[in-house]
């Protein structure tokens, strides 16, 4: 009696049985999540510079500005001996401008827009002091000024610029939202400022008191 035929093993044969099998082991460990899953977990990882502020602006940030603030005129006198602007700022990062936390009193000039010139004795008529009074604010002297404040902490420089518009906001939703202030008035301030061109002090208020 002869022998019954014997099929011959393809060499395509092979790779479709492993195929066949490594669908089925994917099948068996892969999780399907649904669309409003997936859309759900990214808002709930999204940064949100709002409460990055929330957190640290009034508990942290103001209260080491006050206690770190330098007497304008001192200040700018040591600079412009050659002090060192490390000793008294900080900056964001190498080649970046230094931040410095303030103090002054003095006598405020005619409104100019969003910011009052301000005249404070012991600075020299060649240097142009305001404060910023919104509703515009500009620069990033709060968030930088302290030096806790990390590019690093954060995932691209978006999140980094957003956290200085939102400490800006909080000044001016909160510290100057009541505040009037009209030529001739006394001043006394206490806040920030970044030394872009040293013949400018433009500083952002944490604190801003007028007198007639």
């Amino acid at each position: 009696m002869s022998r019954p035929a014997r099929r011959r093993i393809r060499p395509w044969m092979v790779g479709v049985v492993a195929l066949v099998a490594v669908v089925g082991i994917g099948a068996a460990t892969t999780t399907y999540r649904s669309i409003s899953d997936v859309a759900g977990a990214a808002e709930e990882e999204r940064f949100s510079p709002a409460e990055y502020a929330d957190e640290r602006f009034e508990t942290e940030i103001v209260p080491q500005i006050d206690e770190d603030a330098v007497d304008l005129a001192t200040l700018l006198s040591e600079l412009d001996d050659g002090a060192d602007e490390s000793e008294f700022g900080h900056a964001p990062g190498a080649g970046s401008s230094y931040s410095f936390a303030v103090t002054l009193t003095g006598t405020a000039g005619a409104p100019e827009g969003t910011v009052v010139p301000v005249t404070v004795e012991g600075v020299d008529d060649e240097t142009t002091v305001q404060v910023q009074i919104g509703p515009a604010l500009n620069g990033t002297a709060l968030r930088d000024v302290t030096g806790t404040v990390s590019f690093n902490d954060f995932t691209n420089q978006l999140e980094f610029q957003e956290v200085g518009t939102e400490f800006n906001d909080r000044v001016r939703e909160g510290i100057l939202a009541d505040v009037a202030v009209e030529e001739g008035d006394t001043v006394e301030v206490t806040g920030a400022f970044t030394r872009v061109n040293p013949a400018l002090v433009s500083i952002v208020p944490i604190a801003l008191e007028v007198a007639p």
